[in-house]
């Protein structure tokens, strides 16, 4: 053996921090369902067939030590051990750190963050999350695993006691796939025992299409020859009077390694032109990597019944990347790679078709169960909005189905509704975006509209922004952000305006202040105007009409992709007591000297309220008190 293997023999590692917080919230679980870790075991083991399957398709020589594909289960009660193992495609030294000493996923840190001590709160974030194995650590106090990558020699081991390290070496093993020994804790015996076995694989595997044997050595069910405990057929090819509710949930857990039960099942049969199987689930809470920038595919490709792959981006668009499940199909070719995948017409036409069943279910449900559709839309609108940006061909369905919260509801509203509560004279749908829902509905442009009891969509989704440049109107209602441009409102009635008759200033004084105004403040705002945006606010800040929108400029900003902010236009309230005192002194002698302060007092303010760094704090910091210090006085 060379003198690498022998090193190799002895090698200790940490597990990233991460894993390790997480490691210790299993190793002291007293989670009810510990039972869930041999569902994860027998996933994982049944991916490792699927996955080498189908890369024996194009490389038999993989397969040459191979027999048939299954899943052996074998459990020693004296001895207190449980082996889990698979013929699969197995791994490599490198593959074994990443894949067990590391979570490699966006979001890590977020979640370990959310982790609170609670271990049924704990363990639904977990299923979100999708580290199932670690799971182990729930039932056992050290785990071993012997594994040989098909299509290599070298075999390795990973030993842990999920308490903060592990060990990795070489190691010998005749064939490839993985062999996983859990020494279980004294309080989890029974997961040696034959009926409990044979129970959980029952519950949570019954599915699984290789077949998972169970043997016991030692003990009184101890028994000469493995047996075969699950039935083996794959539950999309079976009618769906056949499949229970709890089954679907359990093949749903399995399939997306998840915790929480499906929001929405979709099952069903295309036959014609084309033949494929659907079984889709709609999650009830956010996978944690749902946010992920590769925004990967997460539902599984079958050619009749044998695994092709599992983030194939043309199997369905990317903003349904959180459904998850099968589709099995009778007409791609059975050799395909993952390259002829792109592109394929045979996919596009059935990504297509299930893209447009998905909507038409989610259109049902929204008319069905609107509470329920609700409960999903505040999970996932934000990603399905990604769909009116990006997917032109289905813009409209989706604007029909989009959700959206606005000054004129408690809860959510829909477009059409939206149109329905439209003013007289009224010709857009108006809407403004921010970072922050409760931010956005305190922004001051709102003020002229509330007064006017027009109603505005508050967008606080990232997409939002993106979105509204893409979806020119709806129903032939053009979008118009009340935060670019004029305000449109003076064919509008105010409806408060009998009742609170408010001073205003004059034309000719305002048209004084402005124009003194933007002598102070020259290039930092691109104009300054008097406006029947606002009622109680003295003084806000709006792009130009063919500049872009503010939120959108701070976006681009944060990533880099925009080298400098564009000036504003500085929008004045007449009616506001400051802006009329100010309107009047405008004309006075040397008004630009005394109002110098005051007027850049209020664009730093504007600032303030759209959340904007100051030019110069300090500078801000003395005129404020210079103010303060004379309105004492």
């Amino acid at each position: 053996m060379s003198k690498k293997t022998e090193e190799a023999k002895s090698e200790k590692l940490g597990f990233e921090a991460e894993v390790s917080r997480l490691l210790h919230m299993m190793v002291h679980s007293v989670y009810s369902d510990r039972e869930i870790f041999l569902r994860e075991l027998i996933s994982n083991a049944s991916d490792a067939c699927d996955k080498l399957r189908y890369a024996g398709l194009t490389d038999a020589g993989l397969l040459k030590d191979n027999g048939d594909f299954g899943i052996a289960i074998l459990a020693d009660p004296e001895a207190r051990t449980l082996v889990i193992s698979d013929n699969g495609v197995g791994m490599n030294r490198d593959d074994l750190v990443e894949n067990l000493g590391t979570i490699a996923r966006s979001g890590t840190a977020s979640f370990v963050d959310q982790l609170t001590g609670d271990s049924k709160t704990d363990m639904q974030l977990i299923g979100q999350f999708g580290v199932g194995f670690y799971s182990v650590f729930m039932v056992a106090d050290k785990v071993e695993v012997r594994t040989r990558k098909a299509g290599e020699t070298e075999a390795w081991s990973w030993v842990s006691s999920g308490e903060g390290s592990y060990e990795i070496g070489a190691t010998e093993k005749d064939t490839s796939g993985t062999q996983i020994t859990l020494h279980m804790k004294d309080d989890a015996t029974e997961f040696t025992e034959k009926h409990r076995l044979q129970s959980i694989v029952t519950k949570y595997s019954d599915h699984i299409a290789v077949p998972i044997t169970l043997a016991i050595n030692g003990g009184e069910d101890a028994e000469a020859e493995p047996s075969v405990v699950n039935e083996g057929s794959a539950i999309w090819t079976r009618p769906k009077s056949e499949i229970s509710e709890e089954q679907y949930t359990e093949f749903y857990r399995s399939v997306g390694h998840a915790f929480d039960d499906p929001a929405m099942t979709l099952h069903y049969k295309a036959e014609g032109m084309q033949e494929y199987t659907v079984l889709l689930f709609l999650p009830t809470k956010q996978p944690m990597d749902l946010f992920d920038p590769a925004r990967k595919n997460r539902v599984k490709l079958y050619v009749k019944r044998v695994f092709i792959s599992d983030d194939s981006a043309d199997l369905l668009p990317g903003w349904l990347r959180f459904m998850r499940g099968v589709v099995d199909s009778q007409d791609l070719p059975l050799n395909i790679s993952r390259e002829m995948l792109q592109n394929n017409p045979i996919l596009t036409r059935m990504s297509s078709a299930i893209t447009k069943r998905v909507i038409s279910e989610l259109e049902k449900l929204a008319k069905k169960d609107s509470e329920k559709f609700l409960s999903i839309w505040s999970e996932f609108g934000p990603v399905i909005k990604e769909g009116i940006y990006e997917d032109h061909e289905r813009r409209d369905a989706l604007l029909k189905l989009a959700r959206f919260r606005s000054t004129g509801t408690d809860g959510w509203t829909s477009l059409a509704d939206y149109i329905e509560r439209m003013k007289d004279k009224q010709s857009a749908i108006y809407y403004i975006t921010g970072t922050d829902a409760d931010a956005v509905a305190r922004s001051p442009q709102l003020e002229g509209f509330r007064s006017r009891g027009i109603e505005v969509l508050l967008l606080s989704d990232p997409v939002d922004e993106f979105w509204v440049q893409m979806a020119p109107d709806f129903e032939g209602k053009p979008f118009k952000s009340i935060t670019r441009g004029d305000s449109d409102l003076k064919d509008i009635a105010d409806e408060k305006a009998d009742t609170e008759k408010k001073e205003t200033a004059s034309e000719s004084d305002m048209t004084t202040l402005t124009t003194l105004m933007k002598e102070v403040l020259g290039e930092k705002v691109s104009d300054v105007r008097a406006t029947d945006r606002l009622t109680d606010t003295s003084a806000c800040l709006v792009a130009s009409e063919s500049g872009m929108d503010m939120h959108l400029e701070r976006i681009l900003k944060a990533h880099n992709q925009l080298d400098q902010m564009t000036a504003k236009v500085l929008e004045v309230n007449p009616t506001h007591p400051l802006i009329r005192t100010l309107a009047s002194k405008a004309k006075d002698k040397g008004a630009i000297d005394t109002l110098t302060d005051p007027v850049l007092l209020i664009l730093d303010q504007a600032k303030i309220l759209e959340g904007d760094a100051l030019d110069d704090a300090a500078a801000f910091a003395r005129r404020l008190s210079a103010a303060m210090e004379q309105g004492l006085s």
